[in-house]
């Protein structure tokens, strides 16, 4: 039977679907309550790099990115952290102890408004760190037909990771958009690119908007 030899494959637009990771007020805002505890300083010394980095670039292009695969007609999803319980006696044992707990119907449960889904886009809530072990995430890629996951999102070495590894054993070829990902250091970032180059296709946001044609 025949079968790619390399993850280096141009995606197929019908058959792409773009995959946004946590991407929400809870964790992707300076007000969001994962930082509720920290004062000023603490905030702005584990912080400060990081939310620098994602408003002048991760989340613009996120930006870019939604608005390319949307003009090439590739499918646009979201995960979220959210609980499916107000109390949150459904979450993971690693995320009660982590201490997450986003009620449903929340703000801490929705999308960043600076990539709000459009009306028919697909959201699904997870309540742990790997979107394929806590969500029917694969039963709906491969209803809807997809080959080619892309993904973008935070943070790169806990919840893109976990994402990336899965999908590519579950028989998706991966692409990881490297500038629309973000974590708490470039150091860790940089890290965790190199630790799954393996396992995916790396791509900038221009070079994957150039490849589906929305420059």
């Amino acid at each position: 039977m025949s079968h790619p030899t390399t993850r280096d494959i141009p995606v197929e637009p019908p058959h792409t679907t773009l995959l946004f990771i946590d991407v929400q007020n809870y964790c992707a805002r300076r007000d969001g309550a994962e930082f509720k505890d920290l004062g000023p300083a603490e905030f702005e010394e584990k912080l400060g790099w990081f939310f620098n980095k994602m408003e002048s670039e991760t989340i613009p292009n996120m930006q870019r990115l939604q608005a390319g695969c949307r003009k090439a007609g590739i499918e646009v999803m979201y995960t979220l952290i959210r609980n499916l319980t107000q109390d949150g006696r459904d979450r993971s044992l690693d995320y009660k102890i982590t201490g997450f707990s986003v009620p449903p119907g929340s703000w801490d449960g929705q999308v960043l408004d600076a990539i709000a889904p459009a009306p028919d886009e697909i959201v699904i809530p997870k309540t742990s760190s790997n979107v394929f072990v806590s969500t029917n995430i694969d039963y709906v890629l491969r209803n809807l037909g997809t080959k080619y996951l892309v993904i973008s999102g935070i943070v790169t070495d806990q919840c893109i990771a976990t994402a990336t590894t899965t999908a590519c054993d579950l028989g998706y070829l991966v692409t990881l958009v490297t500038d629309a990902c973000a974590t708490y250091t470039q150091e860790r970032h940089d890290t965790t690119l190199r630790a799954i180059s393996g396992y995916c296709r790396q791509r900038s946001t221009d070079a994957f908007l150039a490849e589906i044609g929305a420059a």
